[in-house]
Order: structure tokens, then sequence, then C-alpha cells
């Protein structure tokens, strides 16, 4: 099993100066480096504090500046934000830039209260239909001149400038929903899936889907999977509750962007009242503690292993869940001293 970090500058609230969340993140990237991660991952999100990604490509070219080895991928590029001739170039930049690091991850958009300010009049659940049209454009222009008339864009014939390092940048898409797995499967892309908060059915569903996906493409290669899951690992059994209280915190944040409640205060979210929930299970503190990769690092390595059983390949460490920046990192040397040697 492969290993991967994925990191947002995140504040919950304006307590936390904004350099210290910076450095902070850049030090995460760097332990992984360090500790025997393959990529690390940056998001796209929008006017968010909890997010804190308004470019990815972006983060990725710092993040360059300060490693050496560690791939470099977002996690993911929102396809309806962007022209496929901007996207294109920039991302093939963060390739020469980073001595040929990049991971492409393209999705469809998390939040629509992003939409409505990024790309008003469209509906989250459409936005599939960018990707799917964004991908093999941006492919071409990576291999030289091509033209395009599609649904969302067209451009008389144009290039990327510059061009990838690699012959072949890996992409990756974001998939939950079949038609997602079997668009990855048709296009030859990896696979990124986040069971949230639910158990392991919903990561066994994941895993289905995809093989459902490669029985209606036969002949086809089956794509490397990555699950993502919140992550953290302490010393002991009795601090269970700290990254518990810390995810419901964010996730309380997070409920009022997936449900576009609407009440946002200066890129802050408002934390909504569990009891206010009517999905409040989803957030009851030994259900999180089970189903999150929470735990000692003997604990965090037995619940890898039902993912690697299951037949995931790559595990992405979520750090971001508003855990305080000492435990985040604790929690990071915990991992790649304890658990990461047990999957060599």
């Amino acid at each position: 099993m492969k290993f991967h970090l994925a990191i947002n500058l995140e504040r919950l609230d304006e307590s936390r100066d904004m350099r210290d969340v910076a450095q902070h993140t850049l030090e995460m990237v760097q332990m992984a480096e360090a500790g025997g991660f393959d990529i690390a991952w940056a998001a796209e999100h929008h006017a968010l504090e909890m997010t804190i990604a308004p470019n990815p490509l972006s983060i990725l070219a710092w993040w360059a500046q300060h490693t050496s080895s560690i791939r470099l991928g977002t996690a993911t590029v929102a396809a309806a934000y962007w022209h496929p001739i901007r996207l294109a170039g920039e991302a093939a930049l963060i390739d020469l830039i980073s001595g040929g690091r990049l991971e492409f991850g393209i999705g469809s958009g998390a939040y629509q209260r992003e939409f409505d300010r990024m790309h008003p009049g469209l509906k989250q659940s459409d936005a599939w239909r960018y990707m799917q049209e964004m991908l093999p454009v941006v492919r071409a222009l990576w291999k030289g001149d091509t033209a395009h008339d599609g649904e969302y864009w067209s451009f008389p014939t144009s290039t990327s400038c510059p061009k990838p390092l690699q012959d072949e940048v890996p992409v990756w898409v974001a998939a939950r929903a079949p038609i997602t797995f079997d668009y990855a499967v048709r296009n030859r892309c990896k696979i990124m899936s986040w069971p949230l908060t639910r158990d392991m059915s919903e990561a066994e569903l994941y895993v289905g889907r995809l093989n459902e996906a490669l029985a209606n493409n036969p002949g086809l290669p089956r794509p490397e999977m990555a699950m993502m899951r919140h992550t953290a690992v302490y010393e002991r059994p009795e601090d269970w509750m700290v990254p518990v209280n810390a995810a419901q915190r964010q996730l309380s944040q997070f409920e009022n962007l997936f449900k576009n409640m609407g009440d946002v205060v200066n890129g802050f979210p408002r934390a909504i009242p569990l009891d206010e929930l009517s999905n409040r299970a989803e957030y009851d503190p030994e259900m999180l503690h089970r189903n999150l990769m929470f735990g000692t690092p003997d604990a965090v390595i037995e619940k890898l292993k039902q993912y690697e059983a299951l037949g995931v390949d790559s595990f992405i460490y979520y750090a971001s869940l508003g855990l305080g920046l000492a435990e985040q990192k604790r929690s990071m040397e915990l991992f790649c001293k304890e658990v990461i040697p047990a999957f060599s």
C-alpha cells in the first residue's frame, strides 16, 4: 500500500494566525516527504477559511520550491471554474518547475455555495459534465495543437505552453457515482474516493463500483484506486476523544456548506449544533472513532489492513480536521515511524 497526504490551509476561527497555518502546512508536506509518502494533494476551494485553496496549482508551486521527491497533486481542480487552455498551461508549468512531479486530479466541485459564486447558474449536480468535457481537451493540449468546439468551451487551434515534462501526466478522477467510475476506466484515469464518515460498507461500495466499471469495459486495465479518510494517530488509547472532538467541530461546519445553508461570515461557516442535524447519527463519537483513521499506531495498522484486503492501492491521510497543529505533527510522526513500516 502507498500513502498520500491531503492537507489544507485551514482555519476554523480567527484565533489561528494565517502565517502559522501556512508554515504548518508546508512542514507537514516536508514531514510526509521524509517519512515515505508518495504524493501530497492540494484542493481547490473558494471564499472559505476552513479550506483555503483558491488555486491548487499555486499551492503546488509553493510546495515544489521546498521539496525534492514527493509527487504533487491537485485533489482536485474544479473543472467548471477553469478554461482548458489556462488549466493545461498552468498544470504543465507545475510539472516543469517540479521536475516532472505533477499528479493531475480533476473533479466536479464540492459545494453549491461555491458554484453560486464561481459559476452562477450551474448546479453542483450537473458539474460532472464540465469535468468530462475538460479532461480530454487538456490532454490534447498537452500533446500539441488542437481545436475544440464543445458544449461548454470552444476555441481555435491552440496548444499548451509550456508542455509537461512527463510524457504522460498521471490523471486522477474524484469518483463516487457509478458514471464517474465508468468514465475513469474508459479514459484510463486513476481513482480517488472519500467515504466521508461512513463505515467500511461505503468503501466496499466504491470498490464494487470500480469492479462494475471494469466489467462494463472489458479489456481495459484496472486503475490505481486511492481512498481518503480523516486521520489522527496518538499514543494513549484514552486520548481517543481528542480527534473526535476536533472532527465533530470541523464536520459541523462542513454540514453547513454541504447543505448550502448560507450561514457564512467572513469565510467562516457557522458550526451547526449536532442536535440540530437530522443526520446527527453520522457524528456519534464512537462511530467517528471506529470509521475514521483514528487510533494508536497498532489500531491504525489494523484498520489499514482492511482497506488493503479490500483492494485499495493507496491510502490518503487527510490531515485537515481542526486538530491542533502540535497534535497534527505528532500524528504524522507516529504514522511515519510506526505505521508505514508495517506496509513496506
